[in-house]
């Protein structure tokens, strides 16, 4: 695998540090800024906004510019949105902060995951887009708990500028080693040929099949605090351990589905999206013991993450001629599987039905996006199906008097 993935994998460190590290550091920033910790969580939705907003239009607007310079530009973008975090005076400053940081998000790993698969053997590239990811997983393991106890003791903004030197580190790691090549020159399809992509019935089934998946995930993973401590009966000191198990289950699963993935995609996804459904269905009984819900975590992250390479893959292969794009739509598309996600399972807990009833929710999701994915094979089928016998009969018959023609010349 080439050093260039490395670049990538350093970008996706400090992307992932940056969207969770939040979550730990509301009450530091609640009493710095005066504010209620519901209202410092608006800053998480500000940042996810951002992405979502910022994926496509980032991707489109950027079509025609060679994907060095703009994984570069994004990866600038990303260093002033979080020195602007550091050193923002107030909540709404930092709020604005918060949505620019996420703007480069979903773009950088959109148009990252072009670049990956174009560095390597066809027969590699969900391994490829796998590695990138591993920066995405690994900031879960020690980016997000390092920087979170950096804000606690010297402060959150001492965070934020943590995270812009990562950014710094990202910036120098793409200019050295990705090349100048022409496999990341975008085609010259132009903004109109990028939003074409878009039109593809395929394309919004992968999409669906993504919001869905994840939106599982982020049912139950929203709420793992709450489980972990009120249904496996593990100290609040104890969780952001297990939260960094999360983070393994998480890497191993992305590293297993990249190489999986080469092997069979539509076998991977189906795969891990009916062992995550498996795994959320079982949460009510693996919460009741600690070492067992210690178990969950990890395979929580392992089962989720490791369809994370194969729905990107599958959305940059139905839109080949504007990968971009769609594999940015993709990122968006993940960021409303979290917020979704999110509030399903909310609706299931404040509805009463018990502390670990967002991950029967989250199964349900993982059933509808199992189903999302079998209409998406189906109309793959459809569409390679081959022609009727019927049909090819009148395509012989029609060729049949220019033949005998030419026969008698």
């Amino acid at each position: 695998m080439p050093l260039a993935l490395l670049a990538l994998a350093v970008g996706a460190f400090g992307i992932g540090t940056t969207e969770f590290v939040m979550m730990g550091l509301l009450p530091d920033v609640a009493d710095d800024l005066h504010i209620s910790v519901p209202t410092a969580g608006h800053l998480v939705s500000a940042y996810a906004l951002g992405v979502v907003i910022g994926a496509p239009l980032l991707a489109a607007v950027t079509a025609r510019m060679s994907r060095r310079t703009v994984l570069i530009g994004l990866m600038s973008l990303f260093v002033v949105g979080n020195a602007l975090s550091a050193f923002a005076p107030g909540y709404d400053s930092l709020l604005a902060a918060r949505f620019l940081s996420g703007l480069p998000h979903g773009a950088f790993f959109g148009v990252g995951a072009v670049v990956a698969t174009n560095l390597v053997a066809p027969e590699r590239k969900a391994r490829s887009v796998s590695l990138m990811f591993l920066g995405l997983t690994i900031a879960n393991i020690a980016g997000v708990p390092v920087a979170t106890l950096i804000g606690q003791h010297l402060g959150w903004r001492a965070a934020f500028l943590g995270v812009s030197a990562i950014g710094l580190a990202a910036i120098a790691s793409l200019a050295a080693l990705i090349p100048h090549d022409h496999t990341h020159v975008a085609p010259a399809t132009g903004l109109r040929g990028e939003l074409a992509a878009l039109r593809s019935v395929p394309v919004w089934l992968a999409l669906g099949t993504t919001v869905a998946g994840f939106g599982a995930l982020f049912a139950a993973y929203s709420y793992i605090t709450p489980m972990l401590t009120d249904a496996a009966g593990y100290a609040e000191t104890s969780v952001t351990l297990l939260l960094a198990l999360f983070g393994v289950g998480a890497t191993v699963g992305n590293l297993a589905g990249g190489r999986l993935a080469d092997h069979s995609l539509r076998g991977t996804l189906f795969g891990g999206l009916v062992s995550l459904a498996g795994v959320l269905a079982l949460f009510p009984l693996l919460m009741s013991t600690q070492w067992t819900a210690a178990l969950a975590v990890v395979l929580l992250g392992a089962a989720a993450f490791i369809t994370g390479s194969p729905l990107q893959l599958m959305v940059m292969e139905k839109a080949s001629a504007a990968p971009s794009l769609a594999s940015s739509a993709n990122q968006a598309a993940f960021n409303l599987a979290n917020a979704g996600g999110a509030w399903i399972g909310g609706v299931a807990l404040a509805a009463g039905f018990g502390v670990t009833s967002p991950a029967l929710a989250g199964a349900m999701l993982a059933v509808l996006g199992l189903g999302v994915a079998g209409v998406a094979y189906a109309v793959d089928r459809r569409q390679v199906a081959p022609q009727p016998q019927a049909g090819r009969e009148r395509v012989v018959a029609s060729h049949m008097p220019q033949q005998a023609e030419a026969l008698h010349h």
